[in-house]
């Protein structure tokens, strides 16, 4: 594939994910308000994510290898996986398709009666965050904690799952469930992010808070993302 194909891949990839996953979040996670049974809560959320990747996965994997986050692509490339020349490419699609996608997300949401952005509040707008931006109020030293060891989780499991000894055709489907357990675990920490460009393509519409907090969502999932691509490429043995 060329590489402007391999970066549109890259770019629907993202969007699907921040649209599905944070529009799960944003438009059905508290539908209709506290008790409410048609809100999905942090379970459907969850789910929301993995089923984009996976679905994700399956239309633009053969393409571009469905990355769909910064973190994955370098922790591909310090496992050995990808070239350093499409790196920054990747990234830069993957960052333009996950603002696309919050951009959308907002004229969606805005379209229904009593939709707010509040910058002070915990998970506005599905963004990431620590302190008080915390949905349950964990310290900027625990988020940084959680999101790089399940960033790291989740690159051995990609490369686990893709690897040319795994069983064929199924990698989507655990990458998927990986994402989902790790929503499962970390939306009361962070929101969950393990992906800088599903933080940062909410984050710009989501206000200061989260902005002033976006760091973080760098840093640790991409610290996470090298130290998994690491230790895979350690795990498996020298002639593969």
């Amino acid at each position: 594939m060329t590489l402007t194909k391999r970066l549109a891949a890259e770019f629907l990839g993202t969007l699907w994910l921040v649209l599905g996953g944070c529009g799960s979040a944003v438009l059905a996670a508290n539908f209709g308000g506290d008790g409410n049974p048609l809100g999905i809560g942090f379970l459907g959320v969850a789910l929301a994510f993995g089923l984009t990747v996976l679905t994700g996965a399956f239309a633009f994997g053969h393409i571009s290898g469905g990355h769909f986050n910064p973190a994955v692509s370098l922790g591909l490339w310090a496992g050995g996986r990808f070239g350093a020349k499409d790196l920054l490419p990747y990234i830069l699609a993957q960052v333009a398709g996950a603002i696309m996608a919050g951009f959308i997300l907002l004229q969606i949401a805005k379209g229904g009666g009593g939709f707010t952005i509040d910058p002070s509040a915990a998970g506005t707008f599905a963004s990431n965050g620590y302190g008080v931006l915390s949905p349950g109020g964990y310290t900027l030293g625990a988020a940084f904690l959680c999101e790089v060891v399940l960033t790291a989780f989740f690159l051995v499991v990609i490369m686990g799952a893709t690897h040319n000894k795994a069983a064929a055709g199924f990698a989507p489907i655990a990458i998927g469930l990986a994402l989902t357990l790790i929503h499962l675990i970390s939306i009361p920490v962070t929101n969950t992010s393990v992906n800088p460009a599903r933080s940062t393509g909410v984050a710009v519409f989501a206000g200061s808070g989260a902005m002033g907090q976006l760091w973080l969502f760098w840093l640790a999932p991409l610290i996470g993302g090298a130290l998994g691509g690491i230790i895979y490429a350690w795990l498996r043995p020298n002639n593969e």
